[in-house]
């Protein structure tokens, strides 16, 4: 089965899972309100999105010189700069980190670079120990899923599903008490952060004039999943620099509104390599592996090169009716919603993920919520553009939009079909599409234009 045709199977069932819809909808309403409470804390939030966008714009325009400026700096810092193409040479480079420090156990905090490469399955394959520390993270990984959202990967899941699922799991004793559920990961965390060998996280931002990696968080995890390990492995994806260190207030805020709703997220933290000889903790090693995979692709896109601007809060999924419907885990990519639909056919291949920019009403709400002013619906718009252009559409489809053509700019060829035909030739090639649900579309009689003339001619 393709991609396309998976999504459009999945689509079609999650459409119509009712606790699916209702458990999503209670989250993104929570969601909604608190970032209505956040935004009260801005004078001028439009003017904050437009100084985002301009300064994300001018990087990404000048990214091969201030990704260097980061190497420079952090490597001055002490650190190692690795770089990767794609996510065959991020494996090898991290597995050649973890032989040569002889590590048996990682923990990660939360890091969509990590899942977009497959980073937990390979290590597993190596009989490596890998733990998710982001409670949400955590949760999936013990269901044995993929994160169903960029910023709250467990969104899916009900208190009773997690219940259930850590009763299942963990065999602790049957309770409804969120507080007793957090607890019981929390003591199974901590043990895991004192024993790992190496601790691995992304990186919101990269800043170029301090080296320095920008982590944002809530829980603390991050932070103890440097502090304890002897290692520190960071992968972020290039487009994630930004100038300087003082646009971090800027950014930082925008990211914990459009993600969360809060004013800042509880935990803000800035790693400018390996711990110092007067320091007391922290890594003795630290590295940074800078991911490309695709992001090139993209950039050399200069109409669409806008979505590297991306700043990951998941606003656009969260106000996105399609996504609303469907759910993160229908799209079977790393990035879901508006902005997946629209990085995911450059990252992994138009050919076979072409469907997702069509997988969106165009209604503009997600262009509206982003707090860096990406044009997400046009983009959408862009790369079904660019898959018409490089025939990636059916042949079937094509002869029946040429044929459309035809008939549409010939009046005379559109009459001299009957209602009765059209609406055959309607049903054979919707029929299980718009049909499945509804009525079939059936078309007059006659048209309007021969409605017109007949009354012109009395």
């Amino acid at each position: 089965m393709t991609t396309a045709k998976r999504f459009t199977k999945i689509s079609d069932k999650k459409s119509f899972d009712l606790k699916h819809r209702e458990t999503i909808n209670f989250n993104i309403e929570k969601y909604d309100r608190a970032v209505d409470n956040g935004l009260k804390q801005y004078k001028d939030h439009d003017l904050a999105r437009s100084r985002a966008a301009y300064i994300k714009t001018q990087t990404i325009a000048h990214l091969d010189e201030f990704l260097l400026e980061f190497e420079e700096n952090f490597e001055r810092n002490g650190g190692k700069v690795l770089w990767a193409e794609n996510s065959k040479s991020a494996l090898k480079t991290i597995l050649k980190i973890f032989q040569e420090h002889a590590a048996q156990s990682v923990v990660k905090s939360k890091s969509m670079t990590t899942e977009e490469i497959g980073l937990n399955e390979f290590l597993e394959k190596k009989k490596i120990e890998t733990i998710e520390t982001d409670l949400g993270e955590y949760i999936v990984q013990l269901a044995g899923q993929k994160p169903y959202h960029i910023v709250t990967p467990a969104m899916h899941m009900s208190k009773k599903d997690v219940a259930d699922l850590f009763i299942d799991k963990l065999h602790i004793a049957p309770t409804d008490d969120a507080q007793v559920l957090t607890l019981t990961a929390r003591k199974i965390l901590r043990g895991k952060y004192v024993n790992a060998d190496i601790g691995i996280t992304g990186g919101n931002f990269l800043i170029a004039d301090v080296g320095g990696v920008a982590v944002t968080e809530n829980e603390g995890n991050a932070r103890m999943s440097t502090t304890f390990p002897k290692v520190h492995i960071a992968i972020v994806g290039i487009e994630k620099v930004i100038p300087k260190l003082d646009q971090l207030d800027l950014f930082w805020s925008l990211l914990s509104t459009s993600g969360t709703g809060q004013r800042i997220t509880v935990y803000n933290s800035v790693f400018m390599g390996p711990k110092k000889a007067e320091e007391a903790d922290g890594p003795e090693k630290m590295y940074v592996i800078l991911l490309d995979n695709g992001r090139t692709n993209l950039l050399a896109e200069v109409d669409k090169r806008q979505a590297l601007n991306c700043i990951r809060c998941g606003a656009c999924l969260n106000t996105c009716p399609v996504y609303k419907n469907i759910g993160g885990h229908t799209y079977d990519t790393t990035y879901s919603g508006p902005i997946g639909s629209v990085i995911t056919p450059h990252l992994m291949g138009l050919k076979n993920y072409k469907h997702l920019s069509y997988a969106s009403s165009l209604c503009g709400a997600c262009t509206a919520v982003c707090p860096v002013k990406i044009d997400i619906h046009n983009l959408l718009l862009l790369n079904r553009k660019q898959s018409i252009e490089e025939k990636q559409s059916t042949w079937l489809e094509r002869r029946g939009f040429k044929f459309w053509k035809k008939a549409m700019l010939h009046r005379k060829r559109m009459n001299r079909f009957s209602g009765k035909l059209k609406t055959r030739v309607i049903k054979l090639f919707f029929g299980n599409t718009w049909g499945k649900r509804r009525k079939n579309i059936k078309i007059a009689p006659k048209s309007f234009n021969e409605l017109w003339k007949e009354r012109m001619e009395k």
